[in-house]
């Protein structure tokens, strides 16, 4: 497990390096918001510890600045001046928990236990998206039309009415469409299609492909 401790108190990054090494965590440690996003190595640890109150970029900025560039990223807020609304903000953003200091060890380690979990499970879910995303492009025109009517539920007969062409083509346009997607079945189709929101709207990227 590899964490990021971000805090402009030396003294407080020391301790909790002190506290995560203990405990058999790699530490990377950043004196500012600013200098853990400028790092090229920032989106290599398995989550973040933050201080809030920071000179220039704030904890809650950095919450911010990370949902566009790494979301599956989870953060760990400690504060010492902590207040209901900033808390309430932090968690809504996405906080894995939000510690005030003094810390107390316990939670602070399961805090990032969960954080670093949650950070995997959620890059493994983005790698999924974007490769079925990738996949999808591959299909003509023709072939999403059939894949959204198919996995919507309709019978092949039914999108050849749909569509205005023979049952036969359908039947062409779904095998291919099967291939393309890596699918081994209508149930696999069905599941690909929720995660790409194919049902509801078209996923990104796909226009003009």
């Amino acid at each position: 497990m590899r964490v990021a401790v971000i805090d402009d108190d030396k003294s407080a990054r020391a301790s909790l390096g002190r506290l995560l090494k203990s405990a058999g965590i790699e530490v990377v440690a950043f004196s500012s918001a600013r200098e853990f996003l400028d790092d090229a190595q920032s989106d290599q640890v398995d989550c973040a510890v933050t201080d809030l109150r920071m000179p220039g970029v704030d904890g809650i900025k950095l919450q911010e600045l990370l949902a566009e560039r790494s979301p599956h990223l989870s953060i760990v807020f400690v504060s010492g001046r902590g207040d209901i609304s900033t808390t309430v903000k932090a968690i809504r953003g996405g906080a894995v928990d939000f510690l005030e200091k003094p810390i107390d060890d316990k939670a602070l380690l399961d805090a990032i236990r969960r954080a670093s979990k949650r950070s995997a499970d959620q890059k493994a879910s983005r790698g999924e998206i974007d490769n079925l995303g990738k996949r999808y492009q591959l299909l003509t025109p023709r072939e999403r039309e059939v894949f959204k009517l198919v996995t919507s539920g309709l019978l092949n007969k039914q999108v050849a009415t749909e569509l205005g062409i023979t049952e036969g083509t359908v039947k062409v346009h779904r095998g291919r469409v099967m291939t393309k997607m890596h699918a081994d079945s209508l149930v696999g189709l069905v599941r690909m299609a929720d995660v790409l929101r194919i049902r509801t709207q078209e996923p990104p990227n796909s226009k003009g492909a």
